[in-house]
């Protein structure tokens, strides 16, 4: 009877504790009751278009009581404003951005892969001299500073033997700079879907240079301290994060319709974009950290990030595959 005695008051004590736990909003490991998720969804981003349409965190969610928040991110540097500034848990940005921010100490993790786009290249009038990147030189370029496009048209400079310097950046959002583009304010952009889409067929634009090698991939990426506190539910929408992705690559046509319907396109215009995404591995990996390293080595030279910054274990830390993992098995599908 002793030894039941010390069983049962215990437990007891232990489940007036979770009871006053959760009458003051809290869980059992003190963390405060999480009653929102913020997210972002991006035109570039499309599986975040497609579940944001059919409300399937929403409806997972219900149960618990907790709300789903959607926020328009105009490009990876807004959505990093999100990120830093506290208004979204997840963002969805190029990585080679997410890496910029990570250097500048945002305390962000990337931890899915949406997708693996060819989402920018140098882009010029139809009709044009300029056929190559160092036919630049001394030119205009419109980029929007740190995002991938700006990235891209760094290591494109860099491997045609120019400098930054050699160009004049003009730091425009991406809409903007497609604008400045076709009224011929600029020579060239650095494009970004689905404004390089539009441009493509509507305006007959050329490119100058394409290369997917030094397009990053996309991914989504959470607030260190909500992966700490809330681990679970990262994991939860990681799942139906796959459960868009699935349903994308299965409907590419509904996928196009829903791109096109949110972002007012064409629907050839949304088909061509949605053409240029890979969504066949989701799971971080060495595969971004080595892509990462490659341009951080870029973003160094350029003065972009630091040269004393340690690139390789900043890609390494920024990478997180443990809850994309613990969730997603690929050989099932």
């Amino acid at each position: 009877m002793k030894t039941r005695k010390n069983g049962i008051f215990p437990a007891i004590i232990l489940s007036i504790s979770i009871g006053l736990l959760s009458a003051c909003g809290q869980t059992a490991t003190g963390e405060k009751k999480l009653e929102k998720i913020r997210l972002d969804y991006a035109f570039y981003s499309p599986t975040s278009l497609v579940l944001k349409e059919f409300g399937w965190l929403e409806e997972d969610l219900k149960d618990e009581g907790i709300e789903v928040e959607w926020v328009q991110s105009l490009g990876s540097n807004k959505a990093l404003e999100f990120l830093n500034s506290n208004s979204i848990d997840f963002g969805s940005t190029a990585g080679a951005a997410a890496l910029i921010a990570k250097a500048n100490n945002a305390p962000i993790e990337s931890v899915y892969i949406y997708s693996k786009p060819e989402w920018t290249a140098l882009v010029t009038q139809g009709e044009t001299e300029l056929t190559s990147v160092s036919d630049l030189k001394g030119k205009k370029v419109a980029a929007t500073l740190g995002t991938d496009p700006h990235i891209f048209l760094l290591r494109s400079l860099a491997d045609a033997g120019l400098k930054p310097t050699d160009v004049e950046i003009v730091n425009l959002q991406h809409g903007d700079g497609a604008s400045a583009l076709v009224s011929g304010q600029v020579s060239a952009w650095a494009g970004l879907d689905p404004h390089m889409a539009v441009l493509e067929v509507k305006n007959g634009t050329s490119y100058i240079y394409r290369n997917t090698e030094f397009n990053t991939y996309g991914t989504l990426n959470v607030r260190t301290d909500f992966a700490k506190n809330y681990p679970e539910h990262v994991e939860k929408v990681i799942e139906l994060y796959e459960q868009a992705r699935a349903w994308t690559i299965e409907n590419p046509e509904e996928a196009a319709k829903i791109l096109a319907e949110q972002a007012q396109l064409d629907a050839a215009v949304a088909k061509l974009q949605l053409s240029r995404n890979d969504f066949s591995n989701p799971i971080p990996s060495e595969v971004q950290v080595k892509a990462l390293i490659e341009a951080g080595k870029v973003l160094q030279t350029s003065g972009i990030i630091d040269s004393n910054v340690n690139v390789e274990k900043l890609a390494t830390e920024l990478i997180q595959s443990t809850f994309a993992t613990n969730v997603i098995k690929l050989e099932d599908e």
